[in-house]
Formats: structure tokens, sequence, C-alpha cells
């Protein structure tokens, strides 16, 4: 199984790096992708067919999904190449409408169907779901919007990864890492408490908590903004956390 992050910048893209966006692939299967934010589409284009992933969002914010109407243009109108069959996409139940509404010609109130290109599964907490060769869980989160981790287990190799979506730290979060042989966690608040704004993001010292309490493997920052210092939010987070711990930046591709 591999991961390849498209991009992990935290709340809005920088200029080297998109927002929120994740390729899972394994062999002989169609890829996988874990969000679309600003700028990952571009991105997603050097890796696989844009066309052929399955798409599953944590939550929809626009940071971690306003790639996917463009995702529609492409498997739909690309002269050479669109998509062939339908895909899955795994969301919030209100991502048809929400989409639909982004991807009408009808404005302001029209919601364009989409059913033509993807088929469409609203999460259920802790209710895992088959995309493929792998198995993915849903486990709700603390955000102001309906939000998901999700952890990822391949059926051949028994491999694991678990990716925190956006949230303020919670137990759920350490059962959604439980042995974990990657987690992607997100950092948002870099070395500040956040006490300012509750139940939105975590600093480094929580993912790395988050982390080292729910026994996982290797620790991945990701969800910094562009104004927040990296290198000291993954220095918070190793003080936490004894294992392997890095940013995630974008390209860089992990073996699971």
């Amino acid at each position: 199984m591999r991961l390849t992050i498209l991009g992990s910048s935290g709340s809005l893209a920088a200029p080297d790096n998109p927002a929120s966006g994740y390729l899972l692939e394994v062999d002989n299967a169609p890829g996988v992708v874990l969000d679309l934010g600003p700028g990952t589409l571009a991105r997603l284009q050097s890796f696989i067919d844009p066309a052929s992933v399955h798409v599953l969002f944590s939550h929809l914010h626009a940071d971690h999904c306003l790639d996917f109407p463009s995702l529609m243009v492409w498997r739909r109108f690309h002269p050479d190449a669109p998509a062939v069959a339908r895909s899955l996409l795994y969301a919030p139940k209100p991502a048809p409408v929400f989409f639909g509404r982004l991807s009408s010609d009808d404005q302001p109130d029209g919601v364009d169907d989409l059913s033509d290109t993807f088929a469409f599964t609203p999460w259920r907490a802790h209710e895992p779901e088959i995309v493929d060769r792998v198995t993915v869980t849903p486990y709700p989160m603390v955000h102001p919007v309906e939000a998901y981790a999700l952890r990822v287990e391949e059926h051949t190799t028994g491999a694991t990864l678990a990716y925190s979506g956006d949230t303020a730290y919670n137990d759920q979060l350490v059962e959604a890492a439980r042995d974990v042989d990657l987690f992607l966690c997100e950092a948002n608040w870099g070395t500040d408490a956040g006490d300012d704004v509750p139940g939105m993001h975590m600093n480094g010292a929580e993912a790395g908590r988050a982390a080292r309490l729910a026994g996982a493997k290797r620790l991945v920052i990701i969800h910094v903004p562009p104004w927040v210092d990296k290198q000291a939010t993954v220095a918070a987070a190793a003080e936490e956390f004894g294992g392997p711990v890095e940013f995630g930046e974008p390209g860089t591709v992990y073996t699971v």
C-alpha cells in the first residue's frame, strides 16, 4: 500500500504545497483519494489518471474538497480519457447536494446530479466500507461540521494507516489510529494551544500524544498552515511521541 501526499497545507494552499489531499494505491486496484483540496487535482495528474480514482472525503470544508468540481469536469468532458465507469464516492451525507450546487449550471439553486459518474455512500460512524482492496472505517471527530477520521486496512498485507481529517483532540482519534503502521495527523495550531478556537484543530503536542496513546508506528504531521512553523510543530509532536515523526511534504511517497 502506497500513500502519496498531494498536499498537506492547512486551511488553504501554500505557494509550494496544495491543501489537503492524499493518494492511496494498492497494486491491481484503482487509486483512492483521501480529500481533494485546492491544488491537489493538478498534483494528482502527475501520479495517476484522475478519471479512475475513488474519492473519500473526511469532511466538506473547502480546503479539503474544493477541487472535486474540477474532477467532475475531467471525468465527464476530457476529450481523450473521460471516465469509462462510475467510481465510488464516500463522504458526509450532505455531499451530493453540496457538490451538486457547485457543479450546477442552474445557479444559484440548481443541483447537478453526480450519479452519472460517482456512486455515493454516506459515512456511518464505525461502519467499515470495502473500497476495492482496502477497508475504510470512519470515526466521528470533533469539528464544526460532520467530520471523520478514516482508518484504512489493506486486505492482502494487513497494512494499516489512519488519517485524522480535521479535529480537536478526542479519544475516538486514538481508537482510529490504534496500532497503525502510518498515522497522518493534523496539527493546525502548530505549537499554540488553540484555546481561543475550541473544538476545531490540534497542535503538534496533541498530535504526538494521540500517536503515542494509539501505539502508532510512524507519525506524519499534516494540515499545517503557511504561517505556522512546520519544524517547530514536528518538534512539539516529538516531545510526546517517541517513534519516527516528520512533516508530510507534498510529493512524499510512503510504502506501508
